[in-house]
């Protein structure tokens, strides 16, 4: 689904938005897993934002001003090792398939970056974000200033790129929606396959498993993150993730767990019975989730400001936990003493898109909740969690409750991308049946 015009409209846009100097945009290394085996590579989302490039060893120069030019930096071609690893572009190919104006073997960054960096009035670079490159271009900048006795000049400002295109991502065009659509669409069937296949007696890493059978059969290249398969108590532990227990009759499942579609992400919480029925408790219990997750989800309008949908969800299940006896008091004070964290200690969404928890400012320079637009990405999921205490009846022991959506929002109001992952317990209850 690569769009070149995508790619080159995200490179111009950074471009103006600069105005001037010169920015320096690396993707992520290689890493090893042990011995000479490494983890599946997977690039830097700001580099790829903008170049749409997927190999290692690769490095984006913009240069801003009267003469803008996109640059890139790659490995060379090499078919020897090609024969081992795969194909690789070659500085040549990657110009033209991917649009850059001029593009150079890695090897040769150390020459040829302090002369692109000379003469410009402002760097844009992301200090701080990895210390071997901010060894290599601190050492670019230095041979730079060592050349001022000759009339040569070093940029004197550091800007962090990553907050510029920040404000970029959170506003997504067609190209990404689609793709975020089709991530989400696979997710979304991995959670119904996984509530028909649940039987009392499996271990947790078997329906992680048939997650990523549904993920991968389907043209997603990996999970977006590792995933949730929280069976009984451990659907009370937030991060979960040994998926390594035994599905017992009776318990909850707890399912968080999404897709990465040519590096875009999917984010989805299912809970549903193991036995495939809920007990009293637990409808009890579920009903108030969702009905919290209603609330927030009317709430995610354009103009709206970004708590808004978490205050909707919090003023529902506060009053809930007060109907259920599990928190004491009017709403008000139980809202001011923070009583309820005891069962709901997390907000209720994130920004979404290449990253699972995405890039962008969640408040604006004055400190305000920034307002929803059209465009923007979220998850909203609330939950609730109860573990064993003196002040909770044996009956709620151990009930773990999440539920999680990926929300455009919309010139009018929003869609939601995860309506095919069933939801309502009637749903739920005929999904697992079927």
């Amino acid at each position: 689904m690569f769009n070149l015009n995508e790619f080159k409209t995200r490179r111009q846009q950074l471009l103006q938005t600069m105005g001037d100097g010169v920015a320096i945009i690396p993707t992520s290394p290689e890493l090893i897993r042990n011995r000479d085996s490494y983890y599946p590579y997977r690039f830097d989302s700001y580099f790829y934002y903008l170049t749409g490039f997927k190999e290692p060893e690769a490095l984006l120069v913009l240069i801003a001003g009267e003469d803008p030019r996109s640059i890139l930096f790659c490995r060379d071609k090499d078919i020897e090792r090609e024969i081992w690893d795969g194909f690789r572009y070659g500085a040549d190919a990657a110009k033209q398939t991917f649009g850059f104006d001029q593009a150079y073997s890695f090897d040769a960054l150390d020459e040829l970056m302090p002369k692109l960096m000379t003469n410009q009035s402002k760097l844009f670079y992301s200090l701080g974000a990895d210390s071997a490159w901010d060894v290599r271009v601190t050492t670019w900048l230095n041979q730079v200033k060592t050349q001022t006795r000759s009339g040569a000049s070093a940029p004197d400002e550091v800007v962090d790129v990553r907050k510029l295109i920040d404000e970029m991502r959170l506003y997504k065009t067609s190209y990404e929606l689609d793709l975020m659509q089709k991530s989400a669409g696979i997710a979304a069937r991995a959670h119904a396959r996984a509530m028909r296949y649940v039987r009392a007696g499996q271990m947790e890493y078997e329906l992680e498993a048939e997650f990523l059978h549904e993920f991968y059969r389907s043209g997603a290249q990996a999970p977006a993150y590792t995933s949730i398969v929280a069976g009984g108590a451990n659907a009370c532990t937030l991060h979960y993730n040994a998926n390594n227990c035994l599905l017992k009759e009776g318990d909850l499942l707890l399912i968080d767990a999404g897709c990465e579609l040519d590096g875009y992400a999917s984010d989805i919480t299912r809970t549903f019975p193991v036995s495939g029925k809920f007990s009293a408790a637990q409808r009890d219990i579920y009903e108030l989730v969702l009905a919290a997750q209603a609330a927030a989800i009317a709430q995610v309008n354009p103009g709206n400001h970004w708590n808004s949908p978490h205050e909707a969800a919090l003023d529902v299940l506060v009053q809930g936990l007060i109907d259920l006896k599990l928190c004491q008091g009017t709403k008000d004070a139980v809202l001011e003493s923070g009583s309820y964290r005891q069962f709901y200690m997390h907000r209720t969404g994130h920004w979404l898109g290449l990253d699972v928890h995405d890039a962008g400012e969640y408040k604006d320079k004055a400190g305000d909740w920034r307002k929803l637009e059209s465009g923007m990405t979220l998850t909203v999921e609330p939950g609730c969690y109860i573990r064993p205490a003196d002040n909770v009846p044996e009956h709620f022991w151990n009930i773990g409750i999440r539920i999680e959506d990926d929300v455009l929002v919309t010139d009018s109001g929003c869609d939601i991308m995860t309506i095919d992952a069933p939801k309502t317990i009637a749903d739920i209850e005929a999904t697992m049946r079927g």
